[in-house]
């Protein structure tokens, strides 16, 4: 028992980042094959802010919008979640499977998109309370999309359990949020196509940290050797 108490990983601002790296390094293209389907998914979003912005017909810009954000908040979260849980399962050094952009169709439906709504929701209220209780909410709830992929978890319970599981380490979080804000900055400064790399480390870096917390509690799941 003490030597699985001192073989734990602590998880750390350093180690997320440190490790975040070399997991994208050894799957750098597949991880961006996966930011790059999950970029054309999330189009329609862009498309939409550049109607609303140029206006024109108003009959068109209606329904183009109405169409847009049924895209939204019913197709693009399952693309989202199912990313992430392939960034997770990559930080556990198993082989990224694309499968799993798309397996939240058939598996966990109902929960990924009441999930994303609810996160929405509660981080927008808690934006209007003055911002910092916004703030406050998004960092507690950062393990929701991995929690509803990974553990199945309904969305009331993936909630409960995201803000279990980051007791202790919101300040952590935030601090990981303002670093992954400039490193995406410094992305798109990079000749714009720097911002692959620095999404695939921010996503790398937070997937890290999340199997790091289940580990440090004693609740990550290893994955089974695999003989070639």
């Amino acid at each position: 028992m003490e030597n699985a108490a001192n073989n734990t990983i602590r998880p750390s601002f350093g180690r997320s980042f440190g490790t975040g790296m070399e997991v994208m390094g050894k799957n750098f293209l597949a991880l961006l094959a996966v930011v790059l389907l999950v970029g054309i998914v999330q189009a329609p979003v862009q498309a939409l802010r550049i109607v609303v912005e140029i206006g024109g017909i108003n009959v068109f810009v209606g329904i183009f919008s109405l169409f847009a954000l049924a895209f939204i908040f019913l197709v693009v979260p399952v693309f989202d979640f199912g990313s992430s849980y392939i960034f997770v399962l990559a930080a556990r050094g198993e082989k990224v499977d694309f499968k799993h952009l798309v397996s939240g169709f058939s598996d966990n439906y109902i929960s990924i998109i009441l999930a994303n709504l609810l996160t929405f929701a509660l981080v927008m209220i808690g934006t209007i309370l003055l911002i910092i209780p916004g703030i406050i909410v998004s960092c507690r709830l950062a393990f929701v999309k991995f929690l509803v992929m990974d553990k199945k978890l309904d969305p009331i319970a993936a909630i409960e359990e995201s803000w279990r599981l980051t007791a202790g380490h919101g300040w952590r979080i935030f601090a990981m949020g303002i670093v992954s804000f400039f490193i995406i900055i410094f992305g798109i400064l990079m000749l714009i196509v720097g911002i692959f790399p620095a999404i695939i480390w921010v996503t790398s870096a937070f997937s890290v940290l999340y199997n790091d917390v289940l580990d440090e509690k004693g609740e990550l799941e290893k994955a089974p050797a695999t003989t070639n």
